[in-house]
């Protein structure tokens, strides 16, 4: 009893975990061998019994003419011929195993063949069939009864002798029975067993094949939505003998199809969009590296390339920190590391940091490193970092050279000032006790810083309408008389420093084409340069001469017109001094705004504003100004004008 509730209890369990699918597939199962071996056996019955019929009207057919026959013998009492009868019988029918003739009260009286002590089965068999005495003994028909005797499935026909209405003896012929008969009922339950199994094998058959199938197909669904999942859209199912799958792969396909065109259309948009961003960025003039959350290099143009002195492809991928310098890596590392910390661990929030630095340990080539942060707005989460390189280096020499030419500015106005106030008040509070050849010196002292303060703020502004997109009216003037002027005017300066000023002039060359003022700015400047760089008891050669003629057709001052002549003459002013010289290295960049090459022991006055003056006034004559120096040799500057008449 224990084990039945065990089982149960086993069987409910594993029926609940059953799917409901398979649930009812075992019931209709269940029920569909049922009715088909309920079915088979009613019809197996069914043709046993109508064999048993017939079976029974055989022998009772047979019975009947063998009962008619032995009658008439018995009313004779012919015994012998009675044997005979049973023998040949017997002999001639191999199916028939035994025949006994009984009395009316059941004694046996004949029997072929005699089989000993076997008869008293035989008997038994008699008395169990033959049971009324009276007339009507069943019915007077032959009786069949189906047994084993002998081993064998004997069938037993017992035929009532009657004459007259009265039994008077009774015929038992036992004849080998129809394997049929006998194994029938045995192969209707066997065939019934076959058939519930076999239909519980077939359904397993086509459920495993079905299953196979079907796991096969959902195998090839699940590989081909991976690899669609995988971006693989290439990837295509193939065709099976049915066609509601057929259906299915036909439609993922083309589900396909769709999707790597949409892929396609999609990569191309983001290759378009790609290639102009960088087309942007390689524009910029400015160095560009986009990193990725772990510092690799996504990104980066030739402009940034050239400054780390770094090979793009070489970087691509690889950590930022491995193609910088040493100390940029120091200085850009922990900046770096803040950013990725702060976006990772605290608010996602953009940042930016600014930091210098000066690259290549060169003091003179500054930069500017701008890092900013780049996040997902739609997870806020940090997805890379963009560095922006500037070189700044000439905006720091810029800002260098205004705090030098505030520095210029200040002291050279300060110097002069200072001088006038003392003298001025000198002559406030002294005026009764000086001479007056001492007013007159202090007043002529105080007349030069004020020229002096004069010059200096007419610097600035000449420098000023200079850079005004105005032109001169150049005219004939004579070179000659504005050079022997401007010689005298310098003369009392020269004499100081015991330094001698030679005018060498072609005597072919008076007249060129120039703006009076403007030139006679450009030449005191350069003469006013030398002789503040040039050596006591030095020269200062001025020397003017022909130097080429250029045809007209090829001459590009669009302020010129000749009617008359096809050459023009150039005329090259030269000023040669035996100064201090300027370096190689400092000759390039002379001509700039507010640079001093004695700045650093200040010892001269000026602003540094002179020779980027000259410069700019020599561009609007479209000719350019030359410069040949040697250190402690001495400079030659020179410009070219153009000769009239």
């Amino acid at each position: 009893m224990f084990f039945y509730k065990r089982l149960h209890h086993f069987l409910s369990l594993k029926w609940k975990l059953i799917c409901n699918n398979i649930r009812i597939s075992v019931i209709l199962t269940l029920f569909i061998s049922i009715c088909v071996t309920c079915f088979i056996s009613l019809i197996l019955n069914s043709l046993r019994e109508n064999f048993l019929v017939v079976n029974n009207l055989l022998y009772q057919d047979l019975g009947v003419i063998l009962g008619s026959k032995i009658v008439d013998l018995i009313d004779w009492n012919n015994y012998k011929q009675l044997v005979s009868f049973f023998e040949k019988v017997y002999i001639s029918t191999s199916s028939i195993r035994y025949i006994l003739l009984f009395h009316s009260d059941g004694t046996l009286l004949l029997s072929v063949p005699t089989y000993g002590n076997k008869i008293q089965d035989l008997l038994q068999l008699h008395q169990s069939l033959l049971q009324l005495e009276t007339h009507d003994f069943l019915f007077n028909t032959p009786l069949v009864k189906y047994s084993t005797l002998f081993n064998e499935n004997i069938t037993d026909i017992l035929i009532p002798l009657t004459k007259n209405g009265y039994n008077i003896a009774s015929l038992d012929i036992g004849i080998t029975s129809n394997f049929l008969f006998y194994t029938s009922l045995k192969f209707m339950n066997i065939i019934s067993l076959v058939i519930f199994i076999s239909v519980w094998l077939v359904t397993f058959i086509i459920s495993f094949i079905n299953d196979f199938m079907l796991k096969a197909f959902i195998n090839n669904t699940l590989e081909g939505i991976n690899n669609i999942s995988l971006g693989n859209f290439n990837y295509r199912m193939d065709l099976t003998t049915d066609k509601e799958v057929n259906n299915l792969v036909v439609k993922f396909n083309t589900m396909a199809d769709k999707l790597k065109y949409h892929e396609e259309q999609n990569i191309n948009k983001l290759i378009i969009e790609k290639n102009k961003l960088e087309l942007i960025i390689e524009n910029i003039e400015y160095g560009v590296i986009l990193l990725d959350s772990e510092l690799r290099v996504l990104l980066i143009n030739d402009v940034a390339s050239k400054i780390f002195l770094a090979y793009r492809q070489d970087v691509i991928g690889k950590s930022i920190i491995d193609y910088l310098p040493f100390h940029v890596t120091k200085a850009l590392l922990p900046i770096l590391n803040n950013l990725v910390k702060y976006n990772f661990f605290e608010n996602k929030v953009y940042m930016h940091e600014e930091i210098y630095i000066h690259l290549h340990d060169n003091l003179k080539t500054v930069f500017r490193f701008i890092l900013k942060t780049i996040i997902d707005q739609t997870n806020s989460i940090l997805i890379g970092v963009v560095i922006i390189v500037k070189d700044i280096s000439k905006e720091v020499s810029l800002n260098e050279t205004k705090n030098q030419f505030m520095s210029n500015v200040s002291h050279e106005l300060r110097t002069p000032l200072c001088n006038i106030n003392s003298l001025l008040e000198t002559l406030l509070d002294y005026n009764d006790s000086l001479f007056e050849y001492q007013k007159l010196k202090f007043l002529k002292i105080a007349n030069h810083e004020t020229r002096r303060l004069s010059k200096l703020v007419n610097d600035i502004l000449d420098l000023s309408k200079l850079d005004s997109n105005s032109n001169y009216l150049l005219d004939n003037l004579d070179i000659v008389l504005i050079l022997k002027y401007i010689i005298n005017t310098f003369q009392i300066m020269a004499k100081k420093n015991n330094i001698k000023l030679i005018l060498e002039i072609d005597p072919s060359i008076q007249y060129v084409l120039a703006h009076e003022s403007s030139l006679c700015q450009v030449l005191y400047n350069l003469l006013s340069n030398s002789i503040k760089f040039t050596n006591y008891d030095g020269y200062i050669i001025i020397r003017v001469y022909s130097l080429m003629s250029i045809p007209i057709d090829h001459f590009l001052l669009s302020f010129i017109n000749y009617q008359n002549c096809h050459t023009i003459n150039i005329v090259r002013i030269e000023i040669i001094d035996e100064g201090i010289g300027i370096d190689k290295i400092n000759q390039r960049m002379i001509f700039n705004r507010f640079i001093r090459i004695e700045n650093n022991i200040h010892t001269l006055q000026g602003t540094g504003l002179g020779l980027s003056i000259v410069k700019n006034i020599l561009s609007k004559y479209e000719t350019q100004i030359y410069l040949h120096s040697f250190l402690k040799i001495g400079t030659s500057v020179c410009f070219d004008l153009i000769k009239t008449r």
